[in-house]
This record gives structure tokens, C-alpha cells and sequence, in this order.
């Protein structure tokens, strides 16, 4: 497997791997990156379908990639994803996948035209003191000592990094800015969590600093991640013949094990109360989907509070199992010991009639109904005790989906706070109560909201143990690579597994560990696109500096006089070369 670049084989078909006919692939789990490895062994290891077999313990595909609506409790989703132009993985793989919406079109053309007709963009991105404008305006509001934090981190190593947390590298001034509200209730990284994977993201996205503020960077799909990315890739995978054998819970992989060579021999498998073994040879292979942040997840209902389990599931127990063989399998404690760290609570709230529809509007200034971006992402509530934000993407959200209601989704950062107008920790909190506290902070007068949340609405919450297990401090080793040294037959894929330089929580991980593991077992003759470059573009990066520093010159930014006197040394040294117009160009000088 390797990596490339530009569009040059970007297009092309791979060969036939040689001997491809004689294998069959397991894949573990059914969530996008099983999905796209699936995908994958057919478009491009040229794999028949009828070889292939997803074994899957829930009887639903698509993993954390859900939107489902129950006739017992209502509308349910249990995150949202974003998206943005350089998913290379994601993008080379929906090109194939037909769209169930457009004929002729694939799932990227119809994502492609919908967001180019409807951009995406907030027009409030936080609220403070039950819904009024927090004023962000923009601004990041960095300090020139929480500068330099980010510029000492975004140059750090990762092997300097090792189990250090983002509160390690960062101080409180950096935690008092504008950039670390958006950071934070834009991809949930908490204080506790990894400083490895902060510079990672920072590292991945540099290129969309400026779009942070606003989600200009952000694109989003038509309806709920489940019906508009898993049921097209779920049809595709059907029509090519790939089994899918739901109700069925791996227990264990065995691997035969010696100094050069480390081999699959079965998967140990339950269902319907019996245990079974797929016994394999070098031949065969498997996809191992190790770790799952909805593992363990509780629902709720509007008038019951989702609990918090500290029971592991099954995803956890298998992981475990295959690292006891092998310390090149990973360290799986690492992510999912610790509940207290890992966990927040959402919740999916249904507007039942027009009585909440206006407040909506007056923060996010457009009509929640009309069908086009509504908020653009979400609107977090700066002042909340729960850290609240929420968000409606374009409705209806789902195809079921009733004329005249509005979906929106809400999560609480700290689910072990009480609330601000409800006296209650968000765990121990009903749908209904949930919902009150979000009136209040929507900016409903004190004296409706019990009504309307009792009336008006229908909240579903889901207590995630496990969400944010991806965030947790590690060191180099605790996750898997995607095929460890000396793995003959078996893969790691998904957002516990290893690969350089991407990020986790995305979709764009899934679909990459995916890709870079069918293309390692096969030695398929295609390069992996690699991770967009933007860390390494001059242009990225002083636009980046521009935009962190709220539109001040480098030369307006509070220095010493020896510093000043070496700025005007570097000016002089620069006259008349092209480093001068970029820096003009960016309005840093």
C-alpha cells in the first residue's frame, strides 16, 4: 500500500489482484468502515460479493451512523457528522455508490449539487443569557501566550506527546478564548483529553481556521447520516451479493502467532444462544472493527432518563480479547477504562406544532422549515452549566418525517452538572426536562416553558458512555496499526485503529483505515489518497496566522523592543521577494 497525490491515478482502475477468486473476507462489524472495506474489495479488489461476509451483533447496519425513528419513543439521533472537501477517502468511495435519490448520479454528485446550491454557514454561533447573540463576532481572541501554546504544539512531535492531555500544553488564557469555545463544542475535545490528538486536528484542518467561527468549512448531507450514507452503501454491498449476518457477536479472533508471521485462524462467533467457529486459512481474510464510541449507548424517552452503563460491550470485550495475543493489537484499556472522562449525553428533540418554531428562527435568522440550512452547525450556549449547544441541519431530517415538525439535536458536554433552569444533572434528566432546560436557554419566557415542553415537543436522550473514548490520552502503540507488523491475514479498521496524520470522529477515518487495509491484504496497484497536505502549505498557514490573530498585523501585536528591532531586520532582508507580497497578501505586514 502507498500513498498518493494529485489526480493522476485518482481516476484509475486498479488490476485484478492475482488470486483474488480464491478468497473470502469477514469483516467485523457493520458500521462505514466495515461498509467501506466491503466496498472497496469489490470496486477495487475486484472480490466477488458472494465472498464476503459482515457479521454484525445489532440487527441494523451502520454502526454509529444512525437516524432511526421509534414507533415507541420517536425520531432518534444519536450524533451528526461533518464533512468538508478534502474527505479524499470518503469522496473516492461515494463516487461509486449510486445515489437513492438522483438516478444516474452517485451519492457524491448528489451530496455535491445540494451543497453547492445551499452552502453551508452560521448566523449566530453561540448564545449567552437565554438565547441573546454571545457576540463572538468572529473574533478568536487569542492572547500572544495562547498563540505561541498553539504554535508550540502544532510543532511538537507526536513522540513528545505521550499520554499528556490538552490542559498539559495549554493554559488557561488559551481556555478563555473564542477559539477554544468553538474548538471544543465543534469536535467535543474536553481539557482531559488527548494533546496528541489536539495536534492532530489542528495539524488536519488548518486550512479551515477561518471557517471555524462561521461552519463555513462545514458541509452536511440532505437527511440523517443513516438514510443518506449507510442505505445507499447497504444496497450497493446487497446488489453485489455481500452477505450480512446480523444478530451475531464475535467473541474472539485467534491468531496463531510466532517471531515472523502472525496469522488469523478463526473467529469465534455467537448467536441465537449458540456459540460457532469460521475457521480460516492464510488465505481468507479479516477486517477487525476494534473499539465503538455508541458501544453500551442508553436510550431514554420523553418522560424517562437515559442511564449511564458502566458495563463494557461487546466491541470492548473483543478488542480485549485479541490484545491479550499481542501487544502489537493495541492497549483497548486505554480508551474505554475510564467512563467518568468518555462520556456526554444527546438527545433528539421533535417539535410537535409551530409554538417553538419562532424562537428557533430568532437565533438562527431563518425559517427552520423552508428546507435550506438552518443553523449551519451548532449554536452553543456559552453560559450553560451543561455546556449545551444544538443544531438543526436541513429539514425534514428524516423521510418519515411529518410536515410542519422540526428535528433538532442537543448535547451536553458535562452530563454530571445540574442545569441552569432544571436543578438536575443532565444524566438523571427526561426527555421533557432536557427539553426545558434547552427552552431556557432557546430564550422561551420562564413562564411557557413547562408547557411547551410537556406539549410541544418529544425529546429522546442517549447516554453515551463511550462517545468521546477516541479523545482519551495515549501514547504511540495504543491503537493498532491498520495491518500491525508480520499480520498476514487480518486488518484493524476504524477509529481505534493507526494510520498517520488523519483524525479520528470522522467519517474520513472510517472510510481510510478501510481503504488502506483492502489495499495492503490485496497489494491492490491504486494509491491510498493521501492525507490533504494543507499542514504544509506556506499559503495555509500564513492565512491560518491571519485569521488567528482577529485581523491585527504582526507588527501591531505587543513586542519587546529587541523583537521589534529584529522585525524590521527581517522586512529589510525580504524587499522585494515574493515572501514580502504573501505576507501583504495575508495582511500580516
Amino acid at each position: 500500500m502507498y500513498y498518493s497525490n494529485g489526480n493522476y491515478e485518482a481516476f484509475a482502475h486498479a488490476k485484478k489482484p492475482e488470486g483474488v477468486e480464491n478468497k473470502k473476507a469477514y469483516l467485523i462489524g457493520s458500521g462505514l468502515a466495515s461498509l467501506s472495506a466491503a466496498s472497496f474489495l469489490v470496486r477495487d479488489g475486484q472480490m466477488d460479493g458472494s465472498n464476503i461476509t459482515i457479521l454484525e451483533e445489532m440487527s441494523l447496519a451502520g454502526g454509529g451512523l444512525d437516524g432511526i425513528k421509534d414507533d415507541g419513543r420517536g425520531f432518534i439521533i444519536r450524533g451528526g457528522r461533518e464533512m468538508e472537501n478534502h474527505f479524499e477517502c470518503l469522496w473516492d468511495l461515494y463516487r461509486s455508490i449510486p445515489s437513492l435519490e438522483i438516478e444516474g448520479a452517485s451519492v457524491l454528485d448528489e451530496f455535491y449539487w445540494l451543497n453547492k446550491v445551499d452552502p453551508n454557514y452560521s448566523l449566530q454561533r453561540a448564545t449567552i443569557n437565554q438565547g441573546n447573540d454571545a457576540k463572538t463576532d468572529g473574533k478568536f481572541t487569542l492572547t500572544p501566550q495562547a498563540s505561541e501554546e498553539m504554535i508550540k504544539l502544532f510543532f511538537t512531535p507526536e513522540s513528545e506527546l505521550d499520554n499528556l492531555t490538552i490542559e498539559d500544553v495549554f493554559s488557561q488564557d488559551f481556555f478563555d478564548s473564542n477559539f477554544w469555545l468553538y474548538w471544543q463544542t465543534m469536535f467535543a475535545f474536553e481539557t482531559w483529553h488527548s494533546a496528541m490528538e489536539m495536534r492532530r486536528y489542528i495539524a488536519r484542518f488548518i486550512h479551515h481556521i477561518g471557517g471555524l467561527p462561521d461552519f463555513s468549512a462545514l458541509k452536511f448531507t440532505k437527511y440523517n447520516q443513516y438514510e443518506s450514507l449507510v442505505l445507499p452503501l447497504k444496497k450497493y454491498l446487497v446488489d453485489q451479493g455481500v452477505t450480512f449476518r446480523f444478530n451475531t457477536k464475535v467473541v474472539n479472533v485467534i491468531f496463531d502467532i510466532t517471531p515472523t508471521k502472525k496469522v488469523a485462524k478463526s473467529i469465534i462467533c455467537e448467536s441465537n444462544g449458540s456459540d460457532f467457529e469460521i475457521n480460516l486459512t492464510e488465505n481468507d481474510l479479516v477486517f477487525i472493527t476494534n473499539g465503538s464510541n455508541t458501544d453500551s449507548s442508553s436510550i431514554g424517552d420523553h418522560h424517562s432518563a437515559a442511564t449511564l452503563s458502566a458495563t463494557q460491550g461487546n466491541s470492548w470485550k473483543l478488542w480485549k480479547n485479541i490484545a491479550a495475543q499481542d501487544k502489537a493489537f493495541g492497549n483497548p484499556g486505554k480508551f474505554c477504562d475510564d467512563v467518568k472522562k468518555s462520556n456526554w449525553e444527546s438527545a433528539t428533540i421533535t417539535t410537535l406544532d409551530d409554538k417553538i418554531l419562532p424562537y428557533i428562527e430568532a437565533v438562527c435568522k431563518r425559517d427552520p422549515l423552508a428546507g435550506k440550512v438552518v443553523t449551519g452547525g451548532i449554536v452553543s450556549v456559552k453560559d450553560s452549566s451543561w455546556f449545551l449547544s444544538w443544531t438543526i441541519n436541513r429539514q425534514p431530517h428524516f423521510k418519515a418525517q411529518p410536515n410542519g415538525q422540526a428535528v433538532v439535536w442537543v448535547y451536553g458536554l458535562f452530563s454530571e452538572v445540574e442545569g441552569d433552569y432544571v436543578k438536575k444533572a443532565m444524566k438523571d434528566c427526561t426527555g421533557e426536562e432536557i427539553t426545558q432546560e434547552w427552552l431556557y436557554h432557546l430564550g422561551v419566557p420562564v413562564s411557557q416553558i413547562n408547557e411547551l415542553a410537556a406539549h410541544s415537543a418529544n425529546c429522546v436522550p442517549v447516554m453515551m458512555p463511550y462517545v468521546t473514548a477516541y479523545f482519551m490520552p495515549r501514547a504511540l502503540g495504543d491503537r493498532p496499526l491498520v495491518v500491525p507488523k508480520n499480520v498476514v491475514n487480518a486488518a484493524f479498521i476504524g477509529n481505534f485503529a493507526e494510520t498517520p496524520r488523519d483524525t479520528v470522529f470522522t467519517t474520513e477515518y472510517s472510510v481510510r483505515t478501510a481503504m488502506e487495509a483492502v489495499y495492503t491484504l490485496l497489494d491492490i496497484d491504486r494509491g491510498v489518497p493521501e492525507v490533504f497536505g494543507s499542514a504544509f502549505d506556506v499559503r495555509v498557514l500564513l492565512d491560518a496566522t491571519s485569521k488567528m490573530l482577529d485581523g491585527k498585523k504582526l507588527t501591531d501585536m505587543h513586542m519587546s523592543l529587541p523583537q521589534k528591532l529584529m522585525v524590521n531586520k527581517v522586512e529589510k532582508k525580504i524587499e522585494n521577494t515574493i515572501v514580502l507580497d504573501l505576507l501583504k497578501e495575508y495582511k500580516l505586514i
